[in-house]
């Protein structure tokens, strides 16, 4: 396992735009992976074992009302996969959910690593949107 990415503006400025959803008792929160990467800088980077990432044994990308596993959508998941850089450590929760790094997390598990890079936050961001659809949010 290499050292991890440094998450400087430039590099993170090539990832995709997207966000984390979790429910919430007032709908939908959303939070911009960009930003929690920001927020995430000063936390210590640890060796997760994979064993322990439990998003990897639940329907995680498919978990979504409309979000179907379709040939193509599972296809899509794969060169997501195959792009990422396990460099970059993934981003958990204080209950030690994911909260980016998913396509990192199934390309260790794929390639037979573990354990894989990862920070935790001891108390959870605030999120940037509550209650809006996924396609409501700005891109």
């Amino acid at each position: 396992m290499g050292q991890p990415v440094d998450a400087s503006e430039s590099e993170l400025a090539r990832l995709r735009r997207q966000y984390h959803f979790r429910s919430g008792p007032d709908g939908l929160r959303a939070w911009d992976v960009h930003r929690l990467i920001r927020l995430a800088r000063t936390l210590p980077v640890f060796e997760l074992p994979l064993a322990d990432v439990r998003e990897l044994d639940q329907p995680h990308w498919f978990s979504h009302e409309g979000d179907l596993p379709t040939p193509r959508a599972i296809v899509e998941h794969l060169r997501l996969m195959d792009a990422c850089d396990l460099r970059w450590p993934i981003v958990l929760s204080a209950d030690g959910g994911v909260m980016d790094g998913m396509h990192r997390a199934a390309q260790a598990l794929r390639l037979g690593h573990s354990p894989i890079l990862a920070q935790r936050f001891e108390i959870d961001p605030a999120p940037d949107h509550v209650g809006l659809a996924p396609d409501a949010l700005p891109h």
